[in-house]
Order: C-alpha cells, then structure tokens, then sequence
C-alpha cells in the first residue's frame, strides 16, 4: 500500500504515465546508467571495388542487383582485362551480395527514372475473330511471344514518326526488336517476318495489345500461313500483356529515351542497333529473373523468382532451339567482348541521339512564344551519353542475320558484315 501511495504522488508530481514512471523508479539512479558501446563496422567494400562494380552496372546497362550478380562471373574475363584486378579484389568482387549492391548504388538508380508515352489506338477489324487471352502464361517451350509498339513521337504526335517493335519470348526472355516509320499494317507484317526468321527457335504464337496495327487482316493472314496463333489482350488492362511492358523499358525506352524520331534515316540507324550489337549484348550476356509464383504474407505479396539466366543459356536448355544457330550463339558469347559491344552501342546511340527532331508541341510553342524564358535548350535524358555504356573497340566483323523457312528448317546462313 506505501508504494502505491508513492506511486500515485510520482506520478502526481512528474505528470508521467504510470507505467513510465514504474520503469523509472525501478531502473538504475539517474547518472549511473551505463553507456551503450558504440558500435562501429569497418567498410567491407573499398572505394576501388565500388567504382568496378559501378562501371560493370553501367556497362551491363543498369541491371537489378541480383542480375548484376548473376552476370560477374561470365563477365570476369573482360572484368580482369580491363581493370586489372588482383586476386583479392576479384574475390571481393564475387562475394559481394546483391543487398550490399542495392545499398551502394541506391543513389544512382534515383537518377534513373522516366515518364512512358503511349500512342496505342483500338483497332476494330477482327476484334472478334481474334481470341482474347487472359491466363497466366505457362508455357513450357520457347515460341510463344508477346509483342508491342514503342512510340518515338516525343512531345508532339502530330504527323509521322518512328516506332520500335519489340517482342519478347515468353519462356526463354529472348527478345528481338525492330524500327518503323510509321505502325502501318504491311510494315508491321514485315518486321515480324524479319524478325522470325532471326530467332533461333520456331515461332509458336502472338499475344499483342487490341491496336489496329495488331488487329488487321494482314497479319492474320500472315500468323494463318506461317501457323502462328495469334492472341490478344483485354482492352485497357496493360496486365495482359506484362512480360513485353517490362522489355518496352529495358530494351527500348532505357536506351533511346523519349525524343521524336521522324526521318528515315533515323529509322535505318536505329534498326543498325537492333539488328547487330544491340540483340547479341542483350540476349548473351545479360541474365533475367523470371517469377516463379507469389506468396501473400499478411497485407504484403512476396515475389519469388528463378535463378539469373541469359535468354541464350534459357534456350539451349529447353533443347528445342536450331543446333546449328545455338552452336553460333554459343561461339559469340565465348570470343565477344561484352565491354566491346556496349561502346559500340553507345556511338551508335549518340548517333541516333543526333537524328532526333526536338521539336515541341503547339501548347508548348505557345507557352514558350508567351514566356521566352521558359525555354530550356538542354538535352532530354535517357539516351546517348546518359546510357553510360562501357567504351572499348568492336572487332571488325562477326555474325549479322540469318534466315529460315519456318515450315522446314533449314541451314542457317550468315552473313558476315563490317562495322561502319
């Protein structure tokens, strides 16, 4: 009872809660509470190291960290040749963890954020005829692709401007892309011929958004001869088709970002990037994570994804790819420098880069007519320079295209090319 009464006029007096109080009077005298050791951790990582791996991530063009981790042993070779690494540094260099690396590159990676335009407009011809797919994918051979259009209008979509088609293989990531001037149906149906005859697997099917250069009778007749099935998503549910989305970002946009390109000689540089240097460092070298299924924990879903991979190691093991192109593929990704092949993207992307046509929007021209001093001459971000790719020297020649009959599978050719 006395120390309740104690209690009570403590609390009184201080105005704290009694449960405060209580840990108080039971606690050490005031000035006597023992200091807490300071904890102190020494960097496991030095400064060298990190300006490695950033130029590594630069290099493989901003990968997620556990991809980045994934790609540092087949880069090591080019890793050593280049940066001259002792035997320490290059066991830092692989024991570092992907957590570590999203620590100390968290700065950078703010900087890389960008808005996406859209310019998809609903296509009505066969709408019904085409059937809507709308399960999950769970295929378990390479052939079945997603496929979308990349707008390059930038802040104006009056007239005519490029495109990049992008598809992407569902099972093994594998993705080609090529540039139009303009989305119409024939130039749509033919960058889809030349791109099937460039991936080393036969090609299985179609999923594409309900734009009219999608639906329309030229390609379902072409999808019809070639037998390919051809599927397409729920209007305004970008879900649908979320594989190619993603590859929209990291294939296209990262790279060129959101100038307008509207000349053909802007369209015939670009696709020199994506026929060449730009499908072998991406399919080749870069590893992809693929979800596996997600798990909810309370309010939050957990992702849980499959080990890094290269689309090129995802085809040869579904062992349904043409021998002869795999053996090729392989023989490239042994003898080519990754570190080449990313200078080599950048002078062509500073290139491309030139042939943009910065022009602005009339709302934008009035404004900027209204108030001079709201005009800014500096470049727009996301391509170029602001692609930060590796710089080293491309060799002189190595393998371009190929093509092969869908129906029969023939030899593969290839055509040997210069770098201009």
């Amino acid at each position: 009872m006395t120390k309740q009464l104690m209690l009570n006029e403590f609390c009184l007096t201080t105005g704290y809660h009694r449960k405060y109080a209580i840990r108080i009077l039971n606690g050490p005298p005031p000035g006597k509470r023992p200091a807490r050791p300071e904890r102190r951790r020494g960097l496991s990582y030095g400064h060298e190291l990190l300006a490695i791996l950033t130029s590594v991530w630069e290099a493989a063009g901003y990968p997620w960290s556990v991809r980045l981790k994934a790609l540092l042993p087949a880069w090591m070779p080019w890793i050593r040749k280049r940066f001259k690494l002792s035997p320490a540094l290059e066991k830092q260099l692989l024991s570092i963890s992907p957590r570590q690396m999203d620590r100390r590159l968290a700065a950078k990676k703010n900087q890389k954020r960008r808005r996406i335009y859209g310019r998809t407009k609903p296509g009505y011809l066969l709408k019904h005829h085409i059937p809507v797919k709308t399960d999950s994918w769970d295929v378990k051979s390479p052939g079945f692709t997603e496929v979308d259009l990349v707008s390059h209008s930038g802040n104006s979509g009056e007239g005519e401007f490029g495109y990049s088609l992008n598809i992407t293989d569902i099972q093994t990531t594998w993705t080609e892309t090529r540039a139009l001037l303009g989305k119409g149906q024939s130039a749509v149906q033919q960058a889809l011929d030349e791109i099937e005859g460039m991936l080393p697997f036969r090609l299985l099917g179609l999923d594409s958004d309900n734009g009219s250069e999608f639906i329309n009778w030229h390609l379902q007749a072409w999808c019809e001869r070639k037998q390919i099935q051809l599927t397409r998503g729920r209007p305004y549910k970008k879900d649908d088709n979320a594989h190619i989305e993603q590859k929209n970002w990291t294939h296209v946009r990262k790279l060129l970002g959101w100038e307008r390109y509207d000349t053909q000689n802007a369209v015939d540089a670009m696709n020199d990037l994506y026929r060449r240097e730009l499908r072998l460092w991406l399919n080749l070298y870069l590893p992809s994570v693929k979800l596996v299924k997600k798990v909810r924990v309370g309010s939050k879903v957990r992702r849980v994804y499959d080990g890094p991979k290269t689309p090129l190691e995802r085809v040869v093991a579904a062992q349904q790819g043409d021998a002869v192109q795999l053996s090729i593929l392989k023989e490239l990704q042994r003898t080519l420098d990754p570190f080449q092949l990313a200078k080599v993207i950048d002078r062509k992307l500073e290139r491309i880069y030139r042939l943009a046509n910065r022009r602005l929007s009339p709302k934008a021209q009035e404004q900027v007519e209204s108030s001079p001093a709201k005009l800014r001459s500096g470049r727009r971000k996301g391509c170029g320079k602001d692609a930060r790719f590796a710089s080293l020297e491309i060799p002189s020649g190595f393998p371009l295209s190929h093509s092969h009959n869908n129906n029969k599978r023939s030899p593969v050719t290839y055509q040997m090319a210069r770098h201009g």
